[in-house]
């Protein structure tokens, strides 16, 4: 089918106003999760932590963070959580998110689930014309498309981290593809490594080694906002870091 486009987007955290632009132009829009901003490293004013708890204390987990001192975070954020009723209080903020993020949505649009999205709550929101896939395939535009979503168990314990054998098992079930979607990277130093929190993010070993096996066209992604590479190819694939659409409102487009 020539002339077709699609515009992907990924770490979309929030950015509701850019997300209802981003499928202009374009038969289809995909996106790889992470809609939900818990908070934001780059302005510690906005999110749902910050919302309940305030800057300075944004200010704190985040340096905790970024130093790594992940338990000390954790006791951090248990102090301020006290007396909470932390479920309840974090559903409220996400329904409001999602409400107003899978509205921004145009039709089609073809997603799947990041590490800190909650999956129970997509089918709430997801209108007809938003189609939800995890481990699962679609054809688009005569190419069949691949979709994993979520991310790998980490210290920072977010909501939607699995096994690497769990993982591994959705990647198997979705095999030959022309185009793999993911939340995460392949394993690949270059592409796991955020070079402004100075940090390697968890990428999957599964997915390297599932682009080695089955050699799709591409394979696309997002998790690692500021990677050291957005783009390599690895055996016969260009692997494609999707960018992080919170912070450049500027989808990644595909056309054949």
């Amino acid at each position: 089918m020539p002339g077709f486009r699609i515009n992907v987007v990924s770490d979309v955290h929030g950015n509701t106003k850019d997300l209802a632009r981003a499928g202009e132009g374009a038969d289809a829009l995909i996106c790889l999760g992470d809609l939900v901003l818990f908070l934001d490293y780059a302005d510690h004013s906005r999110g749902i932590f910050p919302d309940l708890f305030g800057e300075r204390n944004a200010d704190r987990l985040v340096e905790l963070r970024t130093e790594r001192r992940f338990d000390e975070a954790r006791e951090f954020g248990k102090r301020l959580w006290a007396g909470v009723d932390r479920g309840p209080a974090i559903e409220r903020a996400v329904r409001k998110q999602y409400a107003e993020l899978f509205a921004a949505f145009p039709t089609p649009t073809y997603a799947t689930y990041g590490n800190v999205d909650i999956p129970a709550l997509w089918s709430e929101y997801a209108a007809p014309g938003t189609t939800v896939l995890d481990g699962q395939r679609a054809e688009i535009g005569g190419r069949v498309f691949g979709f994993v979503g979520g991310g790998l168990r980490t210290p920072m314990r977010t909501p939607y981290e699995i096994s690497d054998e769990e993982y591994a098992a959705k990647i198997e079930a979705v095999g030959e593809v022309d185009v793999l979607c993911t939340h995460i990277p392949p394993e690949v130093p270059e592409l796991v490594y955020d070079t402004v929190a100075r940090r390697f993010e968890r990428g999957s070993r599964a997915l390297l080694a599932a682009i080695h096996k089955t050699r799709p066209r591409y394979a696309l992604f997002g998790h690692v906002h500021q990677p050291l590479t957005r783009r390599m190819r690895v055996g016969a694939t260009e692997c494609v870091n999707v960018g992080h659409f919170a912070g450049s409102g500027r989808p990644w487009s595909l056309e054949w």
